[in-house]
């Protein structure tokens, strides 16, 4: 490549996807000397990208229309934006991100491009027909984008890649510490006082984290007269097919030790408020940022042994691991867990001592300016 100022264009589903998940790698990509564009559906985030030196392009790509015709031409847009941009990387974020901006950078002739797995979503923790033959073409699919131009995986667990098709040991397959979190601003503290067992789940309300499963935990926990309770933060996401809707949410919330609170603006308020994070998870996680945030602030995990959360979470030290879809498995580790508040107070500490050793946004981002830098240093 020239010595002029390069662009790279981030490809991603939501704008609010970026903001919460990805301002390490734009970070990363400026510090690397790249100019960023960010080509997404804009929702309210527009302003904030901005503030932070991106270049905002916005592409009216809705995720629940997957016909051929709309899916044809969400590909033919993407790859006008991309070419008129004149991007020199394509960096696309996600599977859905992957399958069009992929396909788009094809079209487009551009050669260079991140392909960004973080996680196999809704088809790979619904366990269905349907969904397998969905998984086999979408890996299909991955393998033909990957086939032209230089190509960069990043995954953010070491079982999605071999899930994928492709060998997690090769070069240009780089596996990041999820999103990573900033331990400066995610600071430990101290437990809440009170007797009782204060859980809470923080997620979008979809039917693949499980909520569901935390529900029935929890009731059952307290049917065997144990004093702990249940605070679901979040909402639900009308473009998932699997969105859990408000009505169940509410009517959760008017069972004994159960309550909804929507959406929050500072997790922090919500850990130093709560011993324990649950996260049972059906599956189809990259790494889970919610867990990232609870273990830097000092607060023990407990969700399930899937890929993503077993990569964090090792069982009995930062916190436990459940088989996924088994309610009463939940139920017995939170009976266990209420007579035992140091426990879980001591795998609180492991766990922000976990995070800030390898899962944190430095780290994150000195892997991302290596491999932006190495695109960089290509010959023209």
């Amino acid at each position: 490549m020239s010595s002029k100022k390069l662009r790279i264009a981030f490809v991603v589903s939501e704008d609010w996807f970026f903001v919460s998940h990805f301002i390490p790698m734009l970070r990363a990509a400026q510090d690397a000397g790249f100019e960023p564009i960010i080509v997404t559906r804009i929702n309210q985030h527009r302003e904030i990208l901005e503030n932070l030196g991106a270049r905002v392009v916005p592409l009216d790509v809705e995720r629940r229309h997957i016909g051929p015709l709309a899916v044809a031409a969400s590909i033919w847009r993407m790859s006008r934006i991309l070419r008129a941009e004149k991007a020199d990387i394509v960096h696309c974020i996600a599977l859905r991100s992957i399958f069009l901006g992929g396909l788009a950078a094809n079209l487009a002739g551009l050669r260079n491009r991140v392909l960004a797995v973080t996680g196999g979503g809704l088809l790979t923790a619904n366990k269905g027909f349907g969904a397998a033959v969905l998984r086999g073409l979408l890996k299909n699919i991955i393998r033909v984008i990957a086939l032209r131009g230089d190509n960069r995986f990043l995954f953010e667990n070491v079982t999605d890649p071999l899930s994928f098709g492709i060998a997690p040991d090769v070069a240009n397959v780089t596996v990041l510490p999820g999103a990573g979190v900033d331990p400066d601003f995610y600071t430990p503290a101290a437990v809440p006082a009170g007797k009782d067992l204060k859980i809470a789940m923080v997620s979008r309300m979809v039917w693949s984290k499980g909520a569901d499963i935390a529900v029935e935990a929890v009731s059952i926990a307290r049917g065997r007269g144990y004093d702990v309770s249940l605070s679901l933060y979040g909402t639900p996401d009308p473009s998932n097919p699997r969105s859990l809707s408000e009505d169940t949410l509410k009517n959760w919330s008017k069972l004994p030790g159960i309550e909804w609170h929507g959406s929050t603006r500072d997790v922090r308020q919500i850990w130093a408020a709560h011993d324990l994070a649950c996260l049972p998870t059906r599956g189809g996680e990259g790494l889970p940022r919610s867990i990232l945030e609870a273990g830097a602030c000092g607060r023990a995990i407990l969700t399930t042994d899937v890929p993503g959360c077993r990569d964090l979470v090792r069982d009995g030290q930062e916190g436990w691991l459940v088989p996924p879809d088994d309610a009463a498995a939940l139920a017995d580790r939170i009976c266990a867990l209420a007579l035992d508040r140091q426990l879980v107070a001591q795998a609180g500490i492991n766990a922000r001592q976990r995070i800030t050793s390898g899962f944190t946004e430095a780290h994150v981002m000195a892997q991302m300016s290596g491999i932006y830098r190495s695109f960089a240093m290509k010959p023209a």
